[in-house]
């Protein structure tokens, strides 16, 4: 059974940074992308960031490019997102994705079949 657990949300203050975590078990994902998604109540679930399989692409959501850091480690079978200058249009539940393009990556949700439950980040003013 492939599960996604993602680590490391919390409170911060605005310009403050987090770093998240997502590990996966159940089977590698080391030649597919996984990524980023969040979501805010009422809105639809935006994508954020993805990472190639070997980590040698990444793709960024123009509202946090300059500001996050999506990596991989495939030995760990984990995807990170490091959070810099966070404001509080950052505020929402952050979700990793894997099983993406093989060899490839994509910003589109669709493809990827495995999403984690979510981890909350909230960025106080």
């Amino acid at each position: 059974q492939v599960q996604l657990v993602e680590s490391g949300g919390g409170l911060v203050q605005a310009g403050g940074s987090l770093r998240l975590s997502c590990a996966a078990s159940g089977r590698t994902f080391s030649s597919y992308a996984m990524g980023w998604v969040r979501q805010t109540p009422g809105k639809e679930r935006e994508f954020v960031a993805a990472v190639s399989w070997n980590g040698g692409t990444t793709k960024y959501a123009d509202s946090v490019k300059g500001r996050f850091t999506c990596s991989r480690d495939n030995a760990k079978n984990t995807v990170y997102l490091q959070m810099n200058s966070l404001n509080p249009e950052d505020t929402a539940v952050y979700y990793c994705a894997a099983d993406g393009p093989r060899y490839g990556i994509s910003t589109a949700q669709s493809v990827y079949a495995y999403w984690g439950h979510g981890t909350q980040v909230t960025v106080s003013s």
